[in-house]
């Protein structure tokens, strides 16, 4: 029978959040019921309740989520009843052009849940990024769950469901991080932490984090960071150059999703070097670079969706590295709340209070 629980939803453009009771159905064939357990408060959450992703109101917030499995339909051998997952937003079809391309990290038709959990009146709900895990219970497709090792906290692992892995991914497989590389990383909030934690994890030498504020500079020193530059007070540029013998990184990581801060990267790498994209940029903006010097340069300047992850692949491995203390997940949390306090979590993200605020049921 439908279940109903108590969720956290955006009703409308820029309007507060509402604390509501949602329906979520019995799950159908290939489709799973999560009792989630922890959910971060990540960016996109934001861009959803101000409408920069659509329209498509009311949106089912959360997505960066933990839980165990209740329930199962037809079809699944994913996942069993009793399993510690992480959500993730990328459920490979194993069928498409990138998949069959042996590229399941890039699949161009991932699965969401082909039921729709609704308000008590029946209105349905767009889960956020197909998960909606600001919820008690919530239905997802049965691949859009990855088991992982039970004794992960899920305040931390829950992260890798978005930012964190997108960070940590940029770095290790967008960028292609290796042993002794020398990295820049330009903004500093959670991605940005996470792609110079990846960075230390695959062995970077020298890894330069820029910001323009100083309290995320110790938080990148935190996750390995050899050295800091705040743009605000010097030049980015020069001085990513000086850190590494005048020629500028190996891999720069733009973080931020600007203009200004992505010419700053493209400037700050090395001869042959590579830019990665993870900051999201909005529609409207624009970048202007000499072909010249994008020729001249070499290299490769790349984007990186979700860092280019594999969930079956990354999230355990990732899980498998927070647990014997090489990566500290944990770290990211700043804070634990309860559904009632998504809204004051959005307002602390935007004063730059927080790595991560994390829901925890």
């Amino acid at each position: 029978m439908p279940q109903t629980v108590t969720g956290v939803i955006a009703r409308s453009k820029g309007a507060p959040v509402e604390l509501v009771e949602v329906v979520v159905p019995d799950p159908g064939p290939g489709e799973a019921v999560v009792v989630i357990q922890a959910c971060g408060v990540c960016h996109t959450d934001l861009h959803y309740r101000e409408g920069g992703i659509n329209d498509d109101f009311p949106f089912l917030l959360g997505h960066e989520a933990a839980g165990v499995v209740e329930s199962v339909g037809d079809g699944v051998r994913e996942v069993a009843v009793g399993d510690f997952v992480v959500l993730n937003w990328r459920a490979v079809c194993g069928t498409c052009r990138a998949c069959a391309r042996g590229k399941p990290w890039y699949c161009f038709d991932t699965a969401n849940a082909t039921q729709k959990m609704t308000l008590t009146d029946g209105t349905e709900l767009s889960p956020a990024l197909g998960i909606g895990a600001f919820v008690e219970k919530t239905l997802v497709a049965a691949g859009q769950c990855t088991k992982v090792d039970p004794s992960a906290d899920a305040a931390a692992v829950g992260l890798l469901g978005c930012g964190i892995m997108a960070g940590f991914g940029a770095a290790v497989n967008t960028g292609k991080v290796g042993r002794g590389d020398s990295v820049a990383v330009i903004g500093c909030g959670g991605v940005g932490c996470a792609a110079v934690a990846g960075a230390a994890v695959a062995g970077a030498t020298t890894i330069v984090a820029v910001d323009v504020d100083d309290r995320k500079l110790e938080w990148a020193k935190g996750f390995g960071a050899t050295h800091t530059v705040n743009s605000a007070d010097e030049d980015a540029v020069e001085r990513i150059k000086e850190l590494t013998g005048g020629f500028g990184a190996d891999v720069v990581i733009e973080a931020v999703g600007r203009p200004e801060t992505y010419e700053q990267a493209f400037y700050a790498r090395d001869l042959a070097g590579t830019v990665v994209l993870v900051g999201v940029p909005t529609p409207d903006q624009q970048v202007t670079l000499p072909m010249i010097e994008i020729f001249g340069r070499g290299g490769a300047l790349k984007s990186s969706w979700y860092g280019d992850c594999l969930p079956s692949r990354d999230f355990p491995m990732l899980v498998d590295l927070y647990r014997q203390g090489r990566f500290d997940l944990g770290a990211f949390v700043t804070e634990t709340i309860g559904l009632g306090d998504v809204e004051r979590a959005f307002e602390r993200m935007h004063s730059g209070d927080v790595l991560r605020s994390v829901v925890r049921l």
